[in-house]
């Protein structure tokens, strides 16, 4: 269990499920998709596959269980989903608010993903949040490796010059969980679409309404 600094020095978040309401709409078009490649899953399996992972890695993983999976499928499938995103995408309820507590006592915050630039260009500025997180949005594209490496998360550290024990992520998945617990960071996770038990082990702390992180941070405090 890692310290928290109250508040801390600076807040990562993961984009999809936490900054952008993405995976449901991600999952479910991921699930019609799968199914027309002859990999009919649950949305439960699906979401076991997919959440925090990378559209390449989840095209391999879909290869190994029997999906007739092209070399191309992954751009094709981006295509898809950048279209639907672009189209539908709304923020988390109650991360603006966040965001605002965060400037109001003048911490910086910026977002680790294992989503492409592209796809945070399309999500973010359809949420109207892209100014908010310019300069401060870093991908896999970035660095060497993506989650469940700490790559991302050290990258936005080392950016905005803060250490990474000084540094909070806030996930919602396992794999990017463990990300930043290997980033050395304080990992919050954010349960509201995420069954707590996938956390087990993993974070320091749970949450599930994005109105009680402002609190949590510390930032009512001061």
């Amino acid at each position: 269990m890692r310290n928290l600094t109250s508040p801390p020095k600076l807040v990562i978040f993961d984009c999809d499920g936490v900054v952008v309401d993405s995976e449901p709409l991600t999952l479910n078009l991921l699930c019609e998709d799968l199914a027309s490649h002859g990999l009919s899953l649950s949305l439960p399996e699906v979401i076991d596959l997919a959440v925090g992972g990378t559209i390449g890695g989840i095209g391999v993983q879909a290869k190994a269980m029997g999906a007739a999976i092209l070399d191309d499928w992954a751009d094709q499938f981006y295509e898809k989903m950048f279209a639907v995103l672009g189209q539908s995408v709304e923020l988390i309820p109650g991360i603006e608010a966040v965001l605002d507590a965060l400037d109001h006592q003048g911490i910086p915050f910026a977002i680790g993903s294992n989503g492409s630039h592209r796809k945070m260009g399309i999500t973010l500025g359809r949420c109207g949040v892209a100014e908010r997180f310019a300069g401060r949005a870093f991908s896999p594209e970035d660095v060497a490796n993506p989650k469940p490496a700490p790559d991302v998360y050290l990258l936005a550290a080392s950016k905005i010059e803060i250490a990474p024990g000084d540094c909070v992520v806030i996930e919602d998945s396992a794999t990017g969980a463990r990300a930043g617990v290997a980033a050395g960071m304080v990992v919050m996770g954010f349960t509201h679409d995420t069954p707590a038990a996938k956390f087990a082990g993993i974070t320091d702390m749970l949450f599930d309404d994005m109105a009680d992180l402002p609190a949590l941070l510390g930032l009512n405090a001061q």
